[in-house]
């Protein structure tokens, strides 16, 4: 972690060594702390003209940075009240669009993507952040619906999308959503236990 000087205030930058990338990048995530992906072996030097390159560009996504309004900070919902709440409104959701679509689903889990909504494998797993149960049903539903239409078309083309549109024609509405609130939902950190 580095403390970066970023528009006259200092910001926590986080480093993260990865073997996917070649040089580096930054990635800015709303609700959480700035990260610098470098590839494994980086030096400091190196690390040290990487901030250098990306701080004008940071200082513009971190100015433009959007406030909450979901009041999400006055939940107390833990992890493991989401995950069984997730669980059942997902499967419930999930297993009537396979049988309207005549598709199977072989496995489906919830989990704690800190940038994902949910995933479908080739084999028929579908994954989902239990984090959308913080989200509008009708979001939470279509994101079911999203990775359900992937069981049938598994690619983002046209023909998935008029598929989604078959069996959500308001989807856009609700993408709309995650795309303006979404963040939010991702950097709700749970606490540990229900208050007493």
């Amino acid at each position: 972690m580095r403390v970066v000087d970023v528009g006259g205030r200092p910001v926590e930058l986080h480093i993260r060594r990865s073997k996917r990338v070649h040089g580096h990048r930054i990635v800015v995530r709303y609700g959480f702390p700035p990260e610098l992906v470098v590839r494994p072996r980086a030096t400091d030097a190196e690390i040290d003209e990487a901030i250098a390159t990306h701080l004008e560009w940071l200082t513009k996504q971190l100015a433009k940075a959007a406030q909450p309004t979901l009041g999400l900070e006055r939940l107390k919902l833990t992890e493991e009240q989401g995950r069984r709440e997730a669980q059942a409104r997902i499967s419930l959701i999930a297993q009537s669009e396979a049988a309207a679509l005549g598709v199977k689903i072989e496995r489906l889990t919830m989990r704690s993507q800190r940038s994902r909504w949910g995933s479908c494998s080739s084999k028929g797993w579908l994954s989902f952040n239990w984090r959308l149960v913080l989200a509008p049903h009708d979001v939470l539903d279509y994101v079911v619906v999203h990775e359900v239409c992937h069981l049938a078309e598994h690619h983002h083309g046209p023909a998935f999308w008029q598929l989604v549109e078959s069996r959500r024609p308001n989807y856009r509405e609700s993408k709309a959503w995650l795309d303006d609130h979404g963040w939010e939902i991702l950097a709700y950190q749970p606490p540990l236990e229900v208050a007493a």
